[in-house]
């Protein structure tokens, strides 16, 4: 209890700027335990060790608060799947460009496993302010891969591309996910690259002859 109350007092010393990360550190423990039902404003203020009018002078509401938390996550997240999109692929072994990309992809996800856990998490929530975040994120995303199965379709003379290339797309987007999601949440025994590589002979298999 003296411990606690020392805690408590040390963050009454510090402005609601420097608290803030602590805080959002302390709402990620809270989240990946309790899910977003289980973080209210109260359990984030108790794993902080601080009172629960602190965690208000940082966000207004609880909204706010996980709105910040996951916009810190998906960063991580965003930053490195956009930047295993090649920006001038080439088309010449499609197996090759997909395993690297979702190598990579794979690979940024177990490097930060708390983000990933966040937004597969808040993407389960489809009413919340949070969920629809996780969703214009992925929009984002799923249009650069949009852009980058057109480009592919092109080059391979296939029919009706604009139809097609919407449903490729989410495809990949879809199947990146669920990766992602069987390394790092359901820890099944693959490694990024060996998953990838399995993966990308099962996808080019069947693209160029649908």
């Amino acid at each position: 209890m003296a411990q606690d109350r020392a805690v408590r007092r040390r963050a009454a010393h510090l402005g609601p700027e420097k608290r803030r990360p602590l805080i959002l550190d302390s709402a990620l423990q809270v989240y990946l335990a309790h899910g977003y039902r289980g973080t209210s404003m109260q359990a984030v203020a108790d794993a902080a060790g601080v009172t629960k009018p602190v965690v208000y002078e940082c966000f207004k509401n609880r909204d706010e608060l996980l709105l910040a938390l996951l916009s810190r996550e998906e960063k991580k997240l965003f930053d490195a799947v956009i930047a295993a999109l090649p920006k001038m692929p080439s088309f010449e072994d499609v197996e090759a460009l997909i395993s690297s990309g979702l190598t990579a992809f794979l690979k940024a996800a177990t490097e930060a496993p708390d983000s990933w856990r966040v937004v597969f998490e808040s993407s389960r929530n489809s009413e919340s302010a949070v969920a629809r975040r996780v969703r214009a994120a992925r929009d984002t995303i799923l249009g650069r891969l949009r852009d980058l199965v057109i480009m592919y379709l092109s080059t391979i003379d296939v029919a009706d591309t604009e139809r097609k290339a919407p449903v490729l797309a989410e495809l990949l987007a879809s199947i990146c996910e669920s990766c992602g999601r069987m390394i790092v949440v359901d820890k099944m025994p693959w490694t990024p690259e060996d998953l990838a590589n399995y993966v990308s002979r099962l996808m080019t298999l069947g693209v160029t002859k649908a």
